[in-house]
């Protein structure tokens, strides 16, 4: 189930929200619905969640309360078990057949990859990291570690959320007026952000994307990647903004988890602002404690490629993965090695172009099937090699409705739209809502308004069971 579909926003959040306001016991009634939203698509692999609770609970209670000599073994026996959990089954294919090249293993063998593995592992290892390191204290009990790890708005696509962060509110919190009003705000631009824009433009890259090699010319080839640049930015952040949306409705403040990436001027740059919580777990769990960039150039360029390996495998278990992972490392270390010094001296148009590009070029490796699409794109895209005289023709793939969308996808992908926006509603500073929530009910009763309004635009589109896919979805 996405936040996209029928099912969660006629059926399941209706119920939820009526449920969880009326219930006295909102951890309960929170958990039970965590359950049945992952049930739902995952059925017996339930269980898989369930012993991802059970054994970080186990491990941080040990953690806590071993003495000095056995904290590390049992930190380590507990990042063995969430690592083994998620190698099973998200690198067991990868392993048997890119790797090991065993082509007579049945395919039928490699193990079904649960929803949101991927991050509630990373989410359940920071955990047990962070009460190693006393930054965060054990859960009083297997509900709460069950509640942090299972919560429904952020368990199959993020943001990543530190068990500190939320720690308090899972004991005890409460709903504000001004929270709720930011959060239907932040829930109804992020479902309008994945299904305004980012199912429009995905219908241009998966039909570009899905062309014949040989039937693929220049302008195609960019019109794909631009589409795909578009898709993935909007399908992820709008998911995130949901998320968000979603934990202020219930009384929790997730961290934000994108701010504008695609405005960056370097690759650095990008990187602080795409998918921060991602960037920001990479950062405190393994390049700090490799060593960053504390013991020279060669340790630090090594730390990055070693970080960027890892962050390209676990976006998918296959080489082209890797080659986006490296790709991006090896970008990073050109900027620390002197290539940054060299981008100041260029205007900022052209940095900005610079870094625009190399996204671009990472995403063509991210979403092609093989790096013999991937080559043939970037040859189209840069070589200008002469396509097909009967090669389709761009706007054979891209409607006017979708063209519309993708301009707009533009728009807001930098502050501009934010800049529109908030001369009419409430800017997304919590302390302007509140000045709004306590002597604006003009101010309120328009932020509702657009909202709604948004939420319904969406609800058509979702009714009517236009193109949905969430590239996400399975990570």
């Amino acid at each position: 189930m996405v936040f996209s579909s029928v099912t969660f926003l006629f059926f399941f959040l209706p119920a939820f929200l009526l449920c969880y306001a009326l219930l006295p016991f909102r951890n309960a009634t929170l958990l039970l619905f965590s359950s049945l939203f992952y049930l739902w698509g995952e059925g017996v692999f339930f269980l898989v969640l369930i012993a991802s609770v059970i054994i970080n609970h186990l491990a941080g209670r040990q953690i806590a309360s071993a003495s000095q000599g056995h904290r590390r073994v049992a930190l380590t026996l507990g990042l063995i078990a969430n690592l083994s959990l998620l190698f099973y089954f998200k690198y067991f294919g990868f392993l048997v057949f890119d790797i090991l090249g065993l082509t007579a293993f049945d395919p039928a063998s490699v193990p079904h990859l649960p929803l949101g593995i991927s991050f509630f592992t990373f989410q359940a290892i920071s955990y047990l990291i962070d009460v190693y390191r006393r930054d965060a204290r054990p859960a009083d009990s297997v509900w709460d570690v069950a509640l942090y790890i299972m919560m429904f708005p952020q368990l199959i696509a993020g943001p990543i959320v530190r068990y500190a962060a939320v720690a308090r509110q899972i004991q005890r919190r409460t709903i504000h007026f001004n929270y709720a009003i930011h959060g239907i705000l932040f829930f109804a631009v992020g479902l309008s952000q994945k299904v305004l824009i980012a199912n429009n433009v995905a219908g241009v890259a998966d039909g570009v994307f899905a062309l014949p090699q040989a039937s693929l010319d220049a302008a195609l080839a960019w019109t794909g990647t631009v589409a795909y640049t578009l898709q993935i930015y909007f399908d992820f952040a709008g998911y995130s903004n949901m998320a968000i949306g979603l934990g202020l409705l219930l009384g929790f403040k997730f961290p934000h988890n994108f701010n504008y990436p695609y405005i960056s001027q370097s690759i650095t740059e990008f990187w602080r602002r795409w998918h921060m919580s991602l960037s920001s777990w990479f950062r405190d769990y393994l390049y700090i404690p490799l060593g960053g960039n504390r013991h020279g150039a060669l340790t630090t360029y090594r730390n990055l490629l070693v970080v960027f390996l890892l962050c390209g495998l676990w976006h998918g278990a296959s080489w082209t993965f890797v080659a986006w992972g490296l790709f991006h490392g090896a970008l990073l270390i050109a900027e620390r090695a002197g290539l940054s010094r060299a981008l100041t001296l260029l205007p900022p148009g052209l940095r900005h172009a610079y870094a625009l590009v190399s996204v671009c070029v990472g995403w063509v490796l991210f979403r092609a099937e093989s790096f013999g699409q991937a080559g043939r794109f970037l040859e189209q895209m840069f070589f200008f090699s002469p396509g097909p005289a009967s090669a389709p023709g761009m706007w054979e793939y891209v409607s006017t409705q979708q063209l519309f969308f993708g301009v707009l996808g533009v728009i807001a992908a930098t502050p501009m739209a934010r800049r529109v926006a908030t001369r009419f509603i409430t800017d997304r500073d919590l302390t302007v809502t509140r000045r709004a929530a306590h002597g604006g009910k003009a101010r309120v009763a328009t932020d509702l308004g657009f909202a709604l309004v948004l939420i319904a635009i969406c609800g058509v589109y979702i009714a009517s069971g236009t193109y949905n896919p969430f590239i996400y979805f399975r990570f």
